[in-house]
């Protein structure tokens, strides 16, 4: 049974315009699964970074803002290693660090061989607002 946090963080309007699910969010974690199809694929036939950063960003955006105070990035960057075209995808957001304003996390992107397509790591500031849901 679904929480109502991720009842709620799935009505991410772009997310679920690409087809990213959240499977599990608990404070601190989060992951997110994408099933590639075509429009996902860039001119060569493989899966555009933009929807890789999409990814990962979804995710990381489930894991920092999961202890309920509103969460914002201020910093994101994403290193692609492997290309894909089909399967699923999975990103799994950890959080790193965690203080009082700041919050750091690594966000993985496998296949579903295992394998590291991408790695991402944000950083969010940590409003005071908190969610009412």
């Amino acid at each position: 049974m679904k929480t109502k946090y991720q009842q709620e963080f799935e009505k991410d309007r772009f997310a679920k315009n690409t087809g990213i699910i959240l499977v599990d969010v608990v404070p601190g974690y989060a992951k997110a699964q994408l099933e590639i199809s075509e429009a996902h694929h860039n001119a060569v036939g493989v899966v555009q970074g933009g929807a890789l950063f999409t990814l990962a960003d979804f995710c990381f955006a489930a894991a920092s803002n999961s202890h309920g105070r509103v969460a914002l990035a201020i910093d994101a960057e994403i290193s692609f290693f492997k290309a894909v075209s089909s399967g699923v995808l999975t990103a799994v957001a950890k959080e790193i660090s965690l203080n009082g304003k700041l919050g750091t996390y690594l966000v993985e992107i496998t296949n579903e061989e295992g394998d590291c397509i991408a790695h991402f790591k944000g950083t969010v500031y940590r409003k005071k607002d908190t969610y009412n849901f």
